[in-house]
């Protein structure tokens, strides 16, 4: 053979192994089994009322897993915690009594609040009675000990055995200064978790959050729907003791009788209170309160399938949605059941219809890809918790997280919008993934809403590994931007986590095929690849994954 013959042939050989790759590699044939009437089916099914809302350790749940397993098990895809598809997520569930009172005393004069309409409280202890008996009210501002930020709002005051009262969200989006913390963009100081967490360490008996709507992003009527249900907690061995006893909400006009009681100017301290240097004020009032709590403990299950990866196996990327939402409430009038369809009968469908588009490629991609059905994500992201506490997998095989809550039911955008964009190396999967469909990556235009700490990618990423929570879009392809923010609003003003969140056969989920497509390109393209993506220098969650991945390196 020629020299030029042999080398025509070798090229040949080699054109044809690379034109039989990228016929592999070319999403488009797989992510086109993704389809509106698949996803509408699964939507239909899971939010109906024969689910019963979806909470944890119920009838609903039963239905639920069950449902996520048949089709993962039709799917063929592999049980993905040892030979069960189920991991049990070990709850305590406290439902709190609502015949109870709050009392303000100042001297010999009481103020009395009213249960969901002044106030809502709680406790996570495992207890029958947890009370208050005159406890000192102390005003924390907005209750934050951030040392990067020189800020520490607990400075010089001894609030053991009290109850503080706090402002909702962080000093940054109060100035919007975006030298202040991070600006307009909620922080994990400004959410409501930290902030009780931070109560506790400082050994308060009690914390009551101050709502606003703004600044929280969502309603009174979201606070009194989510906290007057069962409130479901991880089982710890000191029963939460460590936790303040009572956890609870004010709404603004309650906030103000209490302040004016107290003879304070809530407006000026409120702006005190986000200035550097704000020292917390006694408020020289006294809280007392009693909670009757029926306690249970119960188990509930996230839901895991693998698809094995062909060359890497023991490397794993993570898509997940949680199934649950916040059940029956018998106290209601007319409709009792919260269906949950957009939130997030929606992330569950496009969880099932990923899987199969993955199991339609001509083989599967080097890396394993993981389906995960989280529980207790309404209840302050507990099965994420938990399973990234109780891992199937180490954090430094893990390669990402790409989570999916409350998808796209307005039709095609022009963009997708990227919680937490600029944080890590994923947005450049986002970025090239939507310009193959000739769009854009739109970062979050409520960054105040600190939905990046808000939704269940974040158990993973407080552990080091990359997440990102690829949502709806803004720009219509139609209608445009407003448009779709005026959607947007008026669901959550009056569906969020209420029991009209129901299927709406006129939904357009065009737009969700899309973006479903979209995160199918970004999983196989991190599937196929070898490096590791990390988080942006000066991210809170870098230091963690270098640790980690230094570690792996070393064995």
């Amino acid at each position: 053979m020629s020299t030029k013959l042999a080398f025509l042939t070798t090229f040949l050989l080699l054109l044809a192994v690379s034109l039989t790759g990228c016929q592999k590699e070319n999403p488009q044939p797989a992510g086109n089994s993704i389809t509106p009437e698949a996803l509408s089916n699964h939507i239909k099914i899971v939010s109906s009322d024969e689910f019963e809302g979806r909470a944890p350790a119920s009838t609903g749940e039963e239905k639920t897993i069950n449902y996520i397993r048949g089709e993962f098990e039709k799917l063929g895809l592999t049980a993905g915690n040892g030979e069960s598809y189920f991991q049990e997520v070990p709850l305590v569930s406290i439902t709190t009594d609502p015949d109870t009172q709050l009392v303000i005393q100042e001297g010999e004069k009481t103020l009395p609040f009213s249960y969901i309409k002044d106030f809502m409280a709680w406790t996570l202890r495992e207890l029958d009675t947890v009370s208050l008996e005159s406890s000192e009210l102390v005003f924390v501002g907005y209750g934050i000990v951030a040392p990067e930020y020189g800020w520490n709002d607990y400075e010089g005051i001894d609030v053991r055995g009290k109850t503080v009262v706090m402002l909702v969200n962080d000093p940054g989006f109060a100035t919007q200064d975006p030298a202040l913390f991070d600006g307009n963009a909620m922080t994990y100081y400004g959410r409501w978790d930290y902030k009780f967490e931070e109560a506790a360490r400082q050994g308060a008996e009690a914390a009551f959050i101050i709502h606003e709507t703004k600044p929280a992003s969502y309603p009174w009527e979201v606070v009194s729907n989510s906290w007057s249900l069962p409130q479901f907690k991880l089982r710890t061995e000191d029963k939460s003791i460590s936790r303040c006893a009572v956890e609870g909400w004010l709404t603004i006009e309650s906030t103000r009788m209490l302040f004016e009681q107290a003879g304070l100017d809530l407006d000026r301290l409120k702006a005190d209170a986000a200035k550097p240097g704000f020292k917390s004020v006694s408020m020289d009032l006294r809280a007392s309160i009693t909670l009757n709590n029926t306690i249970q403990e119960c188990i509930s299950n996230n839901v895991l399938a693998v698809l094995p990866g062909s060359t890497r196996a023991d490397e794993y990327i993570f898509y997940m949605a949680h199934w649950d939402h916040l059940g029956m409430n018998p106290s209601l009038e007319g409709d009792q059941i919260y269906n949950g369809a957009l939130d997030n009968a929606t992330g569950i469908a496009g969880l099932i219809e990923l899987a199969e588009a993955f199991t339609k490629l001509p083989s599967p991609p080097a890396r394993s890809i993981v389906f995960i059905a989280l529980t207790a994500e309404e209840q302050g992201l507990l099965g994420g918790e938990h399973l990234a506490l109780n891992p199937i997998c180490p954090h430094n095989k893990t390669v990402a997280t790409i989570n999916m809550d409350g998808l796209n039911i307005y039709g095609k955008m022009k963009d997708i919008m990227l919680v937490g964009y600029g944080k890590s190396d994923l947005d450049n999967y986002v970025e090239s993934a939507a310009a193959s469909q000739n769009r854009s990556v739109r970062p979050d235009p409520g960054p105040e809403k600190g939905f990046f700490y808000r939704a269940d990618h974040f158990s993973f990423a407080k552990h080091g590994i990359p997440a990102i929570f690829a949502t709806t879009g803004m720009d219509h392809v139609e209608h445009g931007v407003e448009w779709t923010k005026n959607q947007v609003d008026l669901f959550t003003a009056n569906h969020y986590h209420k029991p009209s969140d129901e299927y709406d056969p006129d939904w357009d989920l065009s737009g969700m095929v899309e973006d479903l497509q979209l995160l199918f390109q970004v999983g196989l393209s991190l599937g196929n690849e070898a490096s590791f993506p990390n988080w942006k220098e000066g991210t809170e969650f870098r230091a963690k994954r270098d640790r980690d991945m230094a570690a792996a390196a070393m064995k």
